[in-house]
């Protein structure tokens, strides 16, 4: 059948409007979901090369891998451990700092509460959500089903951070404090702490919203008073000057500020 002359614009028009609303229809916004996270950390790097340690590494395994949960509502979210890989083996005193750290976040109120276990002492934390500059790249990813693009970050002035974010999923998170692009934070390495984060599930019915509680303490300090404290509380701690103490005290300081 012929299209009268006069009619093809109108259904050119048509088209181009069934199509926009086809794909409008096809992506998806999430705004309250739970993310599941493999957390792996390549221990044996963090660790030194005397005897002792050398000692202790024959009896652990290379990686300690985590199984953490993110859970958000709007603008709140809350990430905590959740419990280890069947395969992690490592002391005590390398699992229990991560097992009692818990960050809250209030996107919309620009603010941060976190709880810290540093070597058997409690931190908390109040300030406002951690700036980090990002520059976005052209590579892509798919995680957990969903398309991701690549960014590059730096925390602690001189730490690079690799991520990849979804802005299908609207709230600008991500693991630990790590945040500040225009979507969810679903892959994450920081190749000098040995680690790396990555999404292996994403749950959007049956969100355990009440979950996201704030950290309660009966006093917060500021995140620069909580590093200080630290390095008031550790500056004995290690074997004195060298190499392996100072690499060492410095892969503490960056887990504190993550």
């Amino acid at each position: 059948m012929k299209i009268p002359l006069n009619c093809k614009p109108i259904c050119i028009t048509l088209a181009f409007i069934f199509c926009l609303a086809g794909l409008a229809g096809a992506q998806q916004f999430i705004d309250k979901a739970l993310i599941e996270y493999e957390v792996k950390t390549n221990v044996k790097k963090t660790m030194g090369n005397n005897s002792w340690d050398e000692q202790l590494k024959d009896q652990m395994s290379t990686f300690k891998t985590g199984i953490y949960k993110y859970i958000f509502n709007g603008n709140q979210s809350i990430f905590k451990f959740d419990h280890w890989d069947a395969g992690t083996k490592v002391p005590e005193y390398l699992r229990r700092n991560d097992e009692d750290n818990i960050w809250y976040f209030d996107h919309g109120q620009n603010s941060f509460l976190m709880q810290k276990n540093i070597f058997g002492i409690s931190f908390y934390t109040r300030d406002s959500i951690p700036a980090i500059q990002w520059k976005i790249e052209h590579e892509n990813r798919v995680i957990a089903g969903f398309n991701c693009r690549k960014a590059v970050g730096k925390i602690s002035d001189s730490v690079y951070v690799f991520a990849f974010y979804t802005d299908e999923i609207l709230i600008p998170g991500g693991p630990c404090s790590i945040n500040g692009l225009p979507g969810m934070i679903l892959g994450l390495t920081i190749p000098r702490m040995y680690s790396s984060w990555i999404a292996t599930k994403v749950q959007v019915n049956n969100v355990p919203v009440n979950e996201i509680k704030p950290v309660e303490s009966k006093k917060f300090s500021s995140l620069s008073a909580m590093l200080s404290l630290v390095k008031e509380r550790t500056q004995d701690w290690g074997r004195g000057d060298d190499e392996e103490s100072n690499k060492w005290k410095q892969q503490l300081m960056w887990s504190i500020m993550l």
